[in-house]
């Protein structure tokens, strides 16, 4: 058996302290915007932009942060202000400027909810890419398979996104450019009707016709 000493517990404590602190500070500076006909609760406004591109809204993600300390699961996303939906759908552009963004769904709460990370990679490369992941309480786990293809062939060309959500069986599926991706195929029964948003986990991206359709 292994004995914690008093310095290392107190080491402990201070480490969940800040962790706790950290995301309370996020939730409390958490910021607003408006585009695509709807608000979008974001932690930081001024790491977005929104623009115009041959008359569409285009919002763009301009600055890459890390996830806090503690588990590790993202936090740059923008969450559409509606109502929780048990059935959803969400469709968008997406431009990748990294390797990678990612739609979240059923969310409850900073530490409760799913997203889809769509990648350049496969989760055979890279297990924490380019999947389904689930978060409840603590780090981020994959609820899906690995199998590829990718979703993007490469950064920095739009892609047509389709997710399409119930929450009453459970099952999620992502397709990209009309194409299904096995690896963005999973069910979670744990977490229901939720709300939705868009973001990455630590890169940016651009989002163009944005559309949320609770069934």
């Amino acid at each position: 058996m292994r004995i914690v000493g008093r310095d290392e517990r107190a080491c402990r404590t201070f480490c969940l302290l800040l962790c706790c602190f950290a995301i309370a500070l996020v939730a409390f500076a958490a910021e607003t915007l408006s585009v695509f006909g709807r608000g979008w609760t974001v932690p930081v406004a001024s790491d977005w932009k929104i623009s115009r591109q041959d008359g569409t809204e285009v919002l763009s993600l301009v600055q890459n942060r890390g996830p806090l300390p503690g588990p590790r699961r993202p936090i740059q996303f923008a969450l559409a202000d509606e109502a929780p939906s048990e059935r959803v759908t969400v469709e968008a552009d997406v431009k990748p400027l990294g390797r990678s963004l990612l739609i979240v769904f059923a969310y409850h709460d900073a530490a409760h909810y799913d997203y889809a990370h769509l990648s350049t990679d496969t989760g055979a490369k890279q297990p924490v890419h380019n999947g389904i992941f689930h978060v409840y309480g603590g780090e981020r786990v994959r609820i899906s398979s690995e199998r590829g293809p990718a979703a993007f062939a490469e950064p920095g060309r739009w892609y047509r996104v389709k997710l399409v959500y119930d929450g009453g069986s459970g099952r999620v599926r992502v397709t990209v450019d009309g194409q299904a991706v096995p690896a963005l195929d999973a069910v979670d029964v744990s977490l229901g009707a939720g709300q939705v948003g868009i973001g990455s986990f630590d890169e940016t991206g651009e989002f163009r016709n944005v559309r949320i359709t609770p069934d």
